[in-house]
């Protein structure tokens, strides 16, 4: 039999390779949309259309983010974390057949529906056999996922683009994919240490919802009630949606901003644009480190200093400097300060408040708030640069980033300036 360490180590290792996996059926929306454009432009499709298209999809995501937490912790993280990739299989299939505004519209929406069960599932299934006090340390490994994901799939379908592979094509070798992925999941992921035989890790003492040892479930109703009447997950929740609006702007728009603005060529816009998710990769180890050792799970502190700066480079990009590098290098910075931070939020934060009992179900309300607010920023991020301009679009994400730093300073002052941490990083139990 193997040892409780073999499973934890292989558990991870599934949830890491499963969740990257995921971004071969999110990443491609981005990458072919240029494509698509050039080939339904006399259609109506233009970038407002396919920011209308991509919204549609991130509101299903916010809904399913809500809906599929709750279902989480009913029924466990490896059921719906395993369904969700089987389904999206399925979504990315059927977009790769249509071939027009409907089809995409329903194909796009039924993805993001689906693909809103990764995240929940993997953090589920993370607080049950992790310790509270790594937590930073393990979401900022396994946040990686998501970039790696999103950075292997930009070079592995721009290069394919350059190969001269259609738009239909890079659909189906990336739904393909996922389908191998998810035969690795169904045996490398298990649900919790419990089920094989080993000891549950210890729980957060400071999490909203108290676990005990026999881990009763906690209704919906206390959940839900417990989560809003505490200032700290409202707070959460504000600068859920601000950082998810700058996020899923740029994991969209980056390759079409790059092809219009850097004139690099679709293929090249593709793979120059995986730098964001690079330097992201840096920002999130270097994040869940410091958090968890030298700021003693004081996080907010980190997102405040994301954000500050933040703010002063999309103002940079709203300047419409022109050339290749330049827009190559404040983009990379975006992704640098934006993505350690970001990662706290349905991460380490969510798992702080909510613990083993509650972690699913905040996980959803936080990310699902998160993208409604990704949702407002991928349309008007498109239909403002449709008609107004990148510049114009780069100036109201400055103005979002700038109120979300505000939120992580109140946060800061009144949550955590003179919290004690000790009891959770003192070795107490």
């Amino acid at each position: 039999m193997q040892s409780s360490r073999f499973w934890q180590t292989t558990t991870a290792v599934g949830l890491f390779i499963g969740y990257s996996g995921y971004y071969l059926c999110r990443s491609n929306l981005a990458v072919a949309t240029p494509l698509i454009i050039q080939e339904f432009g006399d259609q109506g499709i233009d970038k407002e259309m396919m920011g209308k298209i991509a919204s549609a999809g991130v509101i299903a995501y916010a809904i399913g983010k809500v809906i599929n937490g709750l279902i989480g912790d009913a029924i466990g993280g490896k059921r719906v974390f395993l369904f969700g990739m089987i389904a999206s299989v399925l979504a990315t299939i059927l977009f790769g057949l249509g071939g027009g505004i409907l089809v995409f519209f329903v194909a796009v929406v039924f993805n993001r529906a689906v693909q809103s069960m990764g995240w929940g599932g993997l953090v589920k299934i993370t607080a049950h056999w992790f310790s509270y006090r790594n937590y930073g340390k393990v979401m900022g490994l396994l946040s990686l996922s998501y970039l790696f994901g999103d950075i292997v799939a930009k070079l592995w379908l721009g290069q394919l683009i350059r190969w001269g592979l259609t738009w239909q094509e890079l659909f189906f070798v990336a739904g393909g994919t996922l389908f191998l992925i998810a035969l690795f999941c169904l045996w490398a992921v298990k649900n919790d240490p419990e089920s094989m035989g080993f000891d549950a890790p210890e729980v957060n003492p400071n999490s909203l919802l108290k676990d005990d040892s026999n881990e009763k479930k906690a209704s919906l109703g206390e959940i839900l009630r417990t989560y809003f009447s505490s200032l700290s997950f409202i707070l959460l929740l504000i600068m859920s949606f601000g950082l998810t609006a700058i996020r899923e702007a740029f994991n969209f728009w980056l390759p079409t901003y790059l092809f219009e603005v850097a004139d690099l060529s679709e293929g090249a816009a593709s793979q120059f644009s995986s730098l964001y998710p690079v330097f992201g990769m840096i920002s999130i180890l270097a994040a869940g480190f410091l958090s968890d050792s030298a700021l003693r799970g004081k996080r907010s502190i980190l997102i405040l200093l994301g954000c500050v700066p933040m703010t002063f480079v999309l103002i940079l990009m709203a300047a419409d400097l022109k050339g290749q590098i330049v827009p190559l290098i404040l983009s990379s910075l975006i992704g640098l300060l934006l993505l350690g931070p970001y990662s706290f939020l349905a991460g380490a934060m969510s798992m702080d408040l909510g613990g083993r009992k509650g972690s699913a179900t905040a996980v959803g309300l936080v990310d699902g708030v998160g993208y409604l607010g990704g949702t407002l920023s991928v349309w008007l991020t498109g239909r403002l640069a449709q008609y107004n301009g990148w510049n114009s679009a780069f100036w109201v994400l400055a103005v979002i980033t700038a109120l979300t730093a505000i939120a992580a300073g109140i946060f800061y002052w009144t949550q955590e300036r003179q919290k004690t941490t000790e009891m959770a990083y003192s070795g107490e139990n």
